[in-house]
């Protein structure tokens, strides 16, 4: 028993001393996410003040997809806007993937090397196929 816990409650002492432990190990953490919320706070802040502000139509209208901003709210969306946006979150997923395999590519060994590169190949000639189907051009 430590000389803080009094004899009557160890366990209460011991969670106490777990929870400042606890607190102790993520008190940086809170103290990066307070500079980042600082910081954010102060760039906005900064860009409202600086910037010129010169509000006109055009800013102020909404816009969308590479569209005319001033025509019918309710036309059709061509489809190859969809094709590039799911091509779009295919290949960075692909990315969100090389990232951490890249990291821990020494204690992944042989067999994770040999996986990601069937991963890399498969989407190779997905890219590929589509590049030869012209979904990438956009007229």
């Amino acid at each position: 028993m430590s000389a803080a816990c009094p004899a009557q409650v160890p366990q209460r002492c011991q969670l106490d001393l777990s929870m400042e432990s606890l607190l102790r190990d993520y008190f940086p953490i809170l103290v990066f996410l307070a500079i980042a919320g600082g910081i954010a706070t102060a760039m906005v802040a900064a860009s409202l003040l600086v910037a010129r502000q010169r509000p006109n139509r055009a800013k102020l209208s909404p816009y969308e997809c590479g569209f005319e901003p001033f025509d019918d709210a309710r036309i059709r969306f061509d489809v190859r806007y969809y094709l590039v946006a799911i091509l779009f979150i295919i290949f960075d997923l692909e990315v969100a993937f090389l990232f951490p395999w890249a990291v821990s590519l020494v204690d992944l060994g042989a067999f994770g090397f040999w996986s990601m590169i069937v991963f890399l190949a498969v989407l190779t000639v997905g890219f590929v196929y589509e590049w030869k189907k012209g979904a990438l051009e956009w007229e």
